[in-house]
């Protein structure tokens, strides 16, 4: 039987998947790697080639301490150590017996321990560092943020990364939903082949190695011709377990992907990890045909960079959600005009199809509402949209569903092509059966992919399986299949679903209060609503509270019997006892944030209020409908925006650097290029601001400082060790 995980080297292309890349068990010929002990940093496992490289046999070093190599090398590791820099990989420059210098990077093994990392192993002076560094890259940042489009910033991207760091081919990569991948901008040598906008498969890049592009977000394999350098021992003493080399800068890669290289004529690669919301976003794939060997400090650069473009993606992807919104209001504010006039959303919803159809380019819609379905556009016929609309009942709880092809994502719908080959779907209330779908129509389209998908193997001569040779353009004619619906599109369809649903409830709140006969019905579409709703008659009696109102107070309550019981609820009771004065006394609506207090809990809960007085037709008081929504995430996402804004601010003061060099200022280039990297995130963060999803903004915001930062902290590490220099950074 084949193995679950098959160990390093000994995957095919039928299990490549859960190759334990890894636990390689060796490295690049380019540099030497130990493991050193925790307790005392002696050498427990080490390469091979340290003959080579340091002229010392492994056998000599297992068990030493570093200083047999050079003195005082232990006291500086463990400097570093001590000062806590080894969470990721750090750069120390070292001078060794020999004369040598290296370039070492240092990190925290898994399962205790460190490993120690030499690359640019020289006689004499050690290996200056890029000049300049730092006020390009200060240049390229800016570039990078006056992008208005994903577009426009792959394109900046690959130029001057090309420029940069001098590989024949500079590529960014992106994903899709299921996985595949599509070239959208390149940079090259003018006699090489284009593979702009070829798709790829996703089984080109295995899960496993996804996983690892985001923990390690540069990998550079020098020379595809290279013979892997065993660690000695293979297993780690004491424990018997492989070493985990998932952060090491000098890994071996996987036999099959260094033959998939080989298949391209890819002689040396550097890809740089682009990451949105957490996930893989996209890559930027350097290919060279020759071997290439890139500097730390440039490796360093890509990342800096790579973490730039990671920001500028989040503030592009969610500044266009914000500028949908706008779309979005205008239909709101139609429908509630149009249902104050004639009491039917359902008739202004379709009577303007083109503010329905439009915002997300559907080429039809259908609502099914109350058992009855209305349509407008190009839709299938109605058997088919009840069939639709019953298949996605069955995919979950998500108020979304997505499909650019409904036949293929469930092929009894097939014959909705002509029509709808592309769906849209979006639940107004949870634990009913209505829906509103946008369609789009089959659009047949040519994909050109970089050799035939479907021949991801070959058989070789002796019958062994093999990646594909062939990555020459091999063209697709696509069927069934619409236009994708984008991130853009979903979130518009998320907003109109948000809208209507809270209008529906707004019309089923005041059908409560119209008649008692309909009250059965229609009081459990109330209490099932997420939010918080509470009716009252017109003297202050309430006469309905849902479930949601206890839940946003985190458990039992008391009974709410009349409105002073809710005024008593809030951190500033006086203050809702006059506005709920004025509601029912002069009855005009109210709009404003409050503060619930929770019973037996230290936190409060900011929340909007909106409280709308019901009119009879004598002119009376029929009654008082008061709905809450929980502000919590609105004010984490206007926490992290001002945390944001003092860390801007804070950058532009002069920043030490880190360690035991606190005392000492950073160069003023290195200083403007942090307040650069920061001026981006500025950026960033006026962008994420206005997205209309307000729940995702204050992850967001983390997720963009955290970049920042970290591309902050690799500018002073280049400042640092850029140091000494005659030229600088």
């Amino acid at each position: 039987m084949r193995p679950l995980h098959p160990p390093f080297g000994q995957a095919d292309l039928s299990n490549c998947e859960r190759e334990l890349i890894h636990l390689a068990g060796s490295v690049q010929p380019h540099g030497v790697l130990f493991v050193l002990a925790a307790a005392d940093l002696r050498i427990e496992q080490v390469s091979e080639n340290t003959l080579q490289y340091l002229g010392v046999a492994p056998e000599e070093l297992l068990g030493s301490s570093l200083d047999r190599l050079g003195a005082g090398l232990e006291a500086q590791i463990r400097e570093r150590i001590d000062a806590g820099a080894t969470d990721s990989p750090a750069p120390i420059r070292l001078a060794l017996d020999g004369p040598r210098t290296a370039t070492a990077v240092l990190h925290q093994a898994t399962g205790g321990g460190y490993i120690l990392e030499f690359e640019d192993i020289t006689s004499g002076r050690p290996r200056r560092s890029t000049p300049g560094l730092a006020p390009r890259l200060t240049d390229i940042i800016t570039r990078f943020s006056a992008a208005h489009s994903i577009q426009s910033l792959a394109d900046l991207v690959v130029e001057e990364l090309q420029s940069l760091i001098g590989y024949d081919r500079v590529m960014v990569y992106r994903f899709d939903d299921e996985g595949h991948g599509e070239v959208i901008a390149e940079a090259k040598r003018r006699e090489m082949e284009s593979y702009l906008h070829r798709h790829y498969p996703a089984t080109d890049i295995p899960q496993r190695a996804r996983e690892l592009y985001l923990r390690n977000k540069v990998r550079l394999l020098v020379d595809v011709q290279y013979t892997p350098v065993p660690i000695v021992p293979r297993l780690r003493p004491g424990t018997e377990e492989e070493l985990d080399l998932s952060l090491s800068t000098l890994r071996s890669i996987s036999p099959i992907h260094v033959q998939y290289l080989r298949n391209m004529g890819v002689g040396a690669t550097l890809v740089a990890s682009l990451v949105h919301e957490g996930k893989l976003w996209g890559l930027i794939a350097c290919h060279h045909r020759r071997p290439r060997y890139v500097t730390f400090d440039l490796r360093a650069a890509c990342e800096l960079l790579a973490e730039v473009v990671s920001t500028r993606i989040s503030a592009l992807e969610h500044y266009a959600e914000a500028q949908a919104e706008v779309l979005v209001r205008r239909l709101e504010q139609r429908l509630l005009e149009e249902t104050s006039t004639d009491g039917d959303w359902r008739r202004a919803l379709f009577d303007a199809p083109r503010q329905l159809l439009q915002p997300v380019g559907a080429s039809g819609a259908a609502l099914l509402f109350e058992g009855e379905v209305h349509t407008t556009g190009d839709v299938p016929a109605t058997t088919d949209l009840r069939e639709l609309f019953r298949f996605v009942s069955q995919q979950g709880p998500g108020t979304v569903y997505q499909t650019a092809s409904i036949a293929r994502a469930h092929p009894p719908l097939a014959k909705m092509t002509s029509d709808a080959a592309g769906v849209l779907v979006v639940r107004l209330a949870p634990e009913r059966e209505e829906y509103l779908a946008w369609f789009r129509h089959e659009q047949l389209r040519n994909v050109t992919w970089g050799g035939d998908p479907s021949k991801a193997v070959v058989f070789s001569e002796s019958m062994e399986l093999s990646p594909r040779r062939s990555f020459a353009a091999w063209h697709e004619l696509v069927r069934e299949t619409s236009l994708a619906w984008n991130s853009r599109d979903i979130a518009i369809a998320r907003a109109i679903g948000t809208s209507l649903a809270d209008l529906i409830l707004q019309m089923r709140a005041v059908r409560v209060l119209l008649a008692e006969s309909q009250l059965a019905s229609m009081r459990r579409a109330v209490l099932d609503a997420t939010e918080p709703v509470v009716i009252t008659d017109g003297a202050g009696r309430v006469l309905l509270v849902n479930d949601a109102l206890s839940r946003l107070l985190a458990g039992p309550h008391r009974p709410f019997e009349r409105i002073e019981d809710l005024t008593r609820s809030f951190e500033e009771p006086a203050r809702a006892a006059t506005i709920m004065q004025q509601v029912f006394e002069q009855r005009r609506p109210w709009r404003g944030e409050l503060t619930l207090v929770r019973a037996g809990h230290d936190s409060a809960v900011p929340v909007a209020l909106r409280a709308d007085p019901i009119p009879s037709i004598d002119g009376s008081l029929f009654g008082v409908v008061l709905m809450l929504t929980d502000l919590t995430a609105r004010h984490e996402a206007e926490s992290a925006r001002l945390r944001m804004q003092r860390a801007i601010f804070a950058a532009q003061r002069p920043m030490p650097l880190p360690g035991s060099d606190a005392a000492r200022p950073l160069s003023p280039a290195v200083q403007t290029l942090i307040a650069a990297i920061w001026a981006n995130a500025g950026v960033a963060a006026s962008e994420l601001a206005d997205s209309a999803d307000t729940a995702s903004i204050a992850p967001l915001l983390a997720e963009v400082e955290n970049a920042t930062r970290h591309a902050a902290e690799l500018s002073a590490m280049l400042g640092r060790y850029s140091e000494g220099d005659d030229t600088g950074t």
